[in-house]
């Protein structure tokens, strides 16, 4: 149906979700839309409509697809502006339940489940050597419980690498709640195998959970961003999509806090430990269900108008669906006739140039920047300066022995062991405090300024604590400074690259593009997390009290790269982000790709 030759006047005050125009005229029914594509002034002639004049701005292809969909839009004229405030105030509390239900089995299952297994090391490891005994006859030789502990812990990354391969073709078949929920099968398999794994006799189990539990890490350290970066506004986009760091220290802190002895720390309870990653896998299958899917995947990769229409009515409240549907359908016009990207077709299209680099260069920053290496390493004698091990920690990911360096410097400073646990969950602390820093200052301040302030800080603490370990032993307060520059480190870190690079893959990449960029991403995540763990004995052992070294010129870099090539994304468009990169990649070529607005149909129903 083609738009009506007359000029057109629409309801715009009270009416804002209006997608279609209507004449005005004796006896019209209470439906009334915004007129796109003209700078009138808009009127509402029903009776009971209090509005003010209002100017329509120019809303190009507005809320209509390809295939000819009508939508129309009922004016009650009932409706007041304390209904419509009390609207919005519902629809907030719905983006912020959709962050929370996706942050509780997401990126939060990850930091606990990175954190939890620290606490019952010796357990496991006694576990191991009587389960030996039980079947054998005799002890298991103490190289050998080390490698089965090697395995248990070592299993995470690589499942964590498998769920990342695994992210990408399950957000695009399933989209991304369903895929958040999905996940959450993995996360019950595991669980039922440690609770049930001392009654079994099986250390096998616990590897095979812990298994399960990394790709249930690697699947929602994916999808988890996308899904957020997806359905949150342009305005908040980076806050929302922040607080994935915010969930991820959030579990890393309860983590510590439950394993302490007094609460499942004890000998006994370590199955029930390990088991507990069930109860926020519950709460994300009992919530998330009853939340709105994102918005860009309903339109762009399954073409439901009407679905995209619903959510973001549900997610943003009347007010503002107009404008972004019409985004949404310029975005939907620009991806048209293209298929989903392959993860190495990204290194292969010169248009993605500047975001491959971006994603490579930062994220191999944020793992190799040195923060992993001031964990501390909560077992009792862990790090240097501490007591005996029945079995030492491999060096293969996140919870080893690169956590142990923070312990050893707090015992140099004087931290009676038993305290150790307490200064540990200070460290997590720290790092959850500046991840909703983060989230309050990120639309304000930028992604730059936190990338570039956060490893020049970095930079600078680090630099100073390399002084005082070389110091420590000469002078007796610089244990202290010591001390206070992991905590210091810990913040910088988080508040820029901890939450900031996890964000760069939804906002630097389109909608056909953007799962296999989280498929990169994650997969050099998790190598990275390996190969960090896998030599920083080594590097330990070569550089000694100049160990930061290294790490403090991949700060450096960093910064630089930060300042020189990443363009800013805060408060544009997806389609201006793609313009910017766009004249990045081809700077003597056209400004940017071209798109045709879609076909607008103008009706209502009377």
């Amino acid at each position: 149906m083609s738009a009506p030759p007359s000029p057109q006047r629409a309801c715009a005050g009270t009416c804002p979700a209006m997608v279609a125009a209507v004449p005005l005229g004796q006896g019209r029914s209470s439906q009334a839309a915004l007129l796109p594509n003209t700078g009138e002034m808009c009127t509402c002639s029903m009776p009971s409509c209090d509005l003010e004049r209002s100017e329509v701005q120019n809303l190009p292809g507005l809320g209509v697809s390809d295939k000819g969909l009508r939508t129309s839009v009922n004016c009650t004229g009932a409706a007041t502006l304390e209904g419509f405030t009390t609207a919005s105030n519902i629809q907030g509390k719905v983006l912020l339940l959709t962050i929370c239900a996706a942050g509780i089995g997401g990126t939060f299952q990850f930091g606990y489940n990175l954190s939890i297994i620290n606490a019952p090391t010796l357990h496991i490891q006694d576990f191991t050597n009587e389960t030996w005994w039980a079947r054998t006859g005799r002890p298991l030789p103490d190289h050998l419980v080390l490698l089965v502990w090697s395995l248990i812990v070592s299993l995470y990354p690589l499942g964590g690498l498998f769920g990342a391969l695994l992210a990408g073709p399950l957000a695009i078949k399933l989209g991304r709640k369903k895929s958040l929920l999905v996940n959450n099968v993995f996360v019950v398999a595991a669980a039922i195998l440690f609770g049930f794994s001392r009654r079994a006799g099986s250390f096998e189990m616990i590897m095979l959970g812990r298994l399960l539990v990394g790709v249930s890490a690697g699947v929602s350290m994916n999808v988890q961003p996308m899904y957020l970066g997806e359905s949150a506004p342009k305005e908040l986009r980076g806050a929302v999509a922040m607080t994935s760091a915010v969930f991820a220290a959030l579990g890393v802190v309860m983590g510590q806090v439950v394993g302490l002895r007094e609460l499942l720390g004890d000998p006994q309870a370590w199955p029930l430990l390990l088991a507990s990653c069930l109860v926020p896998g519950l709460l994300q299958l009992a919530s998330l269900p009853l939340l709105p899917e994102s918005p860009r995947y309903l339109l762009i990769d399954c073409g439901d108008t009407e679905a995209c229409l619903a959510a973001l009515q549900r997610l943003r409240g009347p007010a503002d669906v107009a404008g972004e549907l019409a985004e949404l359908e310029q975005e939907r016009a620009a991806c048209r006739d293209r298929r989903a990207r392959r993860p190495w077709e990204l290194f292969r299209e010169r248009a993605l140039r500047r975001q491959v680099a971006s994603l490579v260069v930062l994220g191999s920053a944020m793992e190799l920047c040195g923060n992993d290496t001031v964990r501390p390493d909560p077992r009792p004698g862990g790090g240097p300066g501490g007591g005996r091990e029945p079995a030492p920690q491999p060096p293969s990911a996140r919870p080893l022995q690169v956590y142990a360096y923070a312990s050893g410097v707090f015992r140099e400073a004087g931290i009676p062991e038993e305290k150790v646990q307490y200064a540990i969950i200070g460290t997590g602390s720290c790092e959850l405090l500046t991840a909703f820093v983060s989230c309050v200052v990120i639309e304000r301040l930028g992604r730059r300024v936190l990338l570039m302030g956060g490893y020049c800080l970095m930079t600078c603490w680090g630099s100073v604590f390399t002084v005082a370990l070389y110091l420590q032993s000469s002078i007796p307060w610089m244990p202290y400074l010591a001390m206070s520059c992991i905590f210091a480190f810990i913040l910088s870190f988080g508040i820029g690259p901890a939450g900031v690079t996890g964000i760069l893959a939804t906002e630097l990449f389109d909608q056909t593009a953007r799962p296999a960029a989280y498929m990169v991403s994650g997969a050099l995540m998790w190598t990275m997390l390996f190969l960090v763990g896998l030599g920083f004995p080594f590097i330990m052992e070569g550089l000694s009290h100049f160990i930061y070294v290294p790490f403090l010129g991949v700060c450096v870099c960093g910064a630089i790269y930060t300042g020189f090539f990443l363009p800013e994304t805060k408060g544009k468009t997806f389609l201006e982000i793609s313009e910017e990169l766009h004249r990045l990649n081809f700077p003597r070529k056209s400004p940017g790709p071209t798109w045709r607005d879609p076909e607008v149909i103008l009706s209502t129903e009377l």
